[in-house]
């Protein structure tokens, strides 16, 4: 067994495989996530997990380059954009529209589901490098 960081083996799998510039989607309970697309789903209940606490598990384990976020969020979500724009002041944040980052899902490594039920609670990390 492992002894710490992400303890579910099909993240930590999808983790280990990550190269130069993959990305991985953290998302609410509402994105759509096309059949084809690889999905985790840790939604058990309305909330739980929620978005940030899935993020700052991944955040430990991951060399993240960038962080895309929707537009929408900024309006709509203004206090999960401020948490993330203050905790993760070291990761440049780069923004798309709603649609944009929906689009983005077909090229993503894998998406994992939270059961965060706030609007625009939805991110791509675009994994970097550690030299």
């Amino acid at each position: 067994m492992k002894k710490s960081g992400i303890l579910n083996r099909d993240i930590a799998a999808v983790l280990a495989r990550l190269g130069h510039t993959d990305t991985v989607i953290i998302a609410d309970c509402g994105l759509p996530i096309p059949d084809h697309i690889p999905c985790i789903d840790l939604s058990i209940r309305l909330g739980k997990p929620s978005f940030t606490s899935v993020l700052e598990a991944l955040e430990e384990d991951m060399v993240i380059e960038k962080m895309i976020l929707a537009n929408e969020i900024k309006i709509k979500n203004s206090g999960l954009h401020t948490h993330l724009a203050k905790q993760y002041s070291k990761i440049p944040l780069d923004y798309v529209s709603h649609e944009e980052l929906k689009e983005c899902i077909v090229d993503a490594k894998v998406v994992i589901r939270t059961g965060e039920a706030t609007p625009y609670a939805n991110v791509i990390l675009q994994a970097g490098v550690l030299f």
